[in-house]
């Protein structure tokens, strides 16, 4: 099969491709690596800043995307595959769908109706926008950038894709159950976040009695008050100074993924997310290497992949005094728990998150695309 990724968050279509082509499959993954995280891609399309560089940004899409035929299936990161208007991205879905053959969407990230879902519905008890019915602190200070999520223009362009895609393949849980409103007539597929687990070592947690924990918090700027990084953060370092002789706090922020790897080789708990019910890369691949996640562990995402066994994320809840008890208990925790977790932790990457499992999760999905 002949697959083109136009688009990537945190790696996720260049390691499916990757293990794509270990099974025989030509691959192309078109991306501006995440941005500070610098993952693979076959073909480099970055925005820079300035608009001479807007300009050249803009010529360089429309030629690459309108070279781009005869691929079986063309799977866009998000309705905004590339950092240009609606109109333009209009155009060049067209083009890509016209050119090739199933266009399939991967619902990753936010979009138009991922957006209003979370803001006029009940869906979950809490989200990166609310927690029941109060907003959290990045729709407080984001009011603008939400508004303009579900402008009519992009709303109208996010219609548009939704309508005119042969199926979607969801990543994770939210966006999944989100999608499910929107998308009635079309395949919708769980794919997981895929994981290269063969290259990520995995290491026990062995912890003596007169160890330190080390707990890492790994940031991304743009994305502190989405995540909630700053609240995780702060509750660690809450219990650091409560115990210092028990935990010591890292920060990695804004780093290229082969350097964060590198610093998460130090750390046994890793903090990953506030405002979500699942894990996200980050969390998964700390796992695989035998860190314990503090991340999105509800138990609504443990029964939606029917796992009553495996259940080793430490769910992460938007109430500040209940993430210090959380992680201090975690802290003062006994070795045999910590260690349990850890070698649970992997197991439950390797059930759920093998890349060679997900790669098989978006064949079976195209499958029931391709006509």
């Amino acid at each position: 099969m002949k697959v083109l990724f136009l688009g990537d968050y945190s790696g996720l279509h260049a390691t499916v491709a990757n293990t794509l082509r270990s099974l025989g499959h030509e691959c192309v993954v078109v991306s501006d690596g995440s941005r500070c995280m610098d993952t693979k891609r076959d073909i480099n399309l970055k925005r820079e800043s300035g608009l001479v560089n807007s300009f050249r940004y803009l010529s360089r899409a429309f030629n690459l995307i309108r070279s781009f035929k005869g691929f079986d299936v063309v799977q866009i990161i998000n309705p905004g595959f590339v950092h240009l208007r609606p109109d333009k991205l209009r155009y060049l879905f067209k083009t890509l769908k016209n050119r090739n053959g199933a266009v399939c969407l991967s619902l990753a990230g936010t979009d138009s109706f991922y957006a209003k879902s979370l803001l006029d519905t009940d869906l979950f008890r809490y989200s990166e926008y609310k927690v029941g019915s109060n907003p959290t602190p990045y729709a407080l200070h984001n009011n603008q950038v939400i508004n303009e999520w579900i402008a009519p223009e992009l709303m109208d362009y996010c219609r548009f894709v939704y309508d005119n895609i042969d199926g979607a393949v969801s990543a994770i849980y939210e966006y999944h159950i989100a999608a499910q409103n929107f998308i009635h007539d079309k395949p919708v597929v769980y794919g997981g976040i895929p994981v290269d687990i063969d290259a990520l070592s995995f290491k026990p947690l062995k912890r003596e009695s007169d160890s330190k924990v080390t707990i890492l918090a790994g940031i991304k700027s743009e994305m502190t008050l989405f995540k909630g990084t700053d609240r995780l953060l702060t509750a660690a370092q809450a219990v650091e100074l409560r115990h210092p002789d028990k935990c010591e706090v890292l920060i990695a922020r804004d780093l290229p993924l082969t350097e964060y790897l590198n610093r998460l080789e130090r750390a046994d708990i890793i903090l990953d997310q506030l405002y979500s019910y699942s894990p996200a890369t980050n969390a998964l691949q700390a796992m695989a290497m035998g860190k314990i996640a503090v991340s999105g562990g509800e138990p609504e995402f443990y029964d939606f992949l029917g796992e009553s066994t495996l259940r080793p994320i430490i769910n992460a809840v938007p109430n500040d005094n209940l993430l210090v008890e959380i992680l201090e208990s975690l802290v003062l925790s006994d070795a045999s728990l910590l260690e349990k977790l850890s070698s649970e932790s992997r197991l439950f990457v390797e059930k759920h998150n093998d890349s060679r499992l997900v790669a098989n999760n978006y064949l079976k999905a195209w499958e029931k695309m391709i006509k």
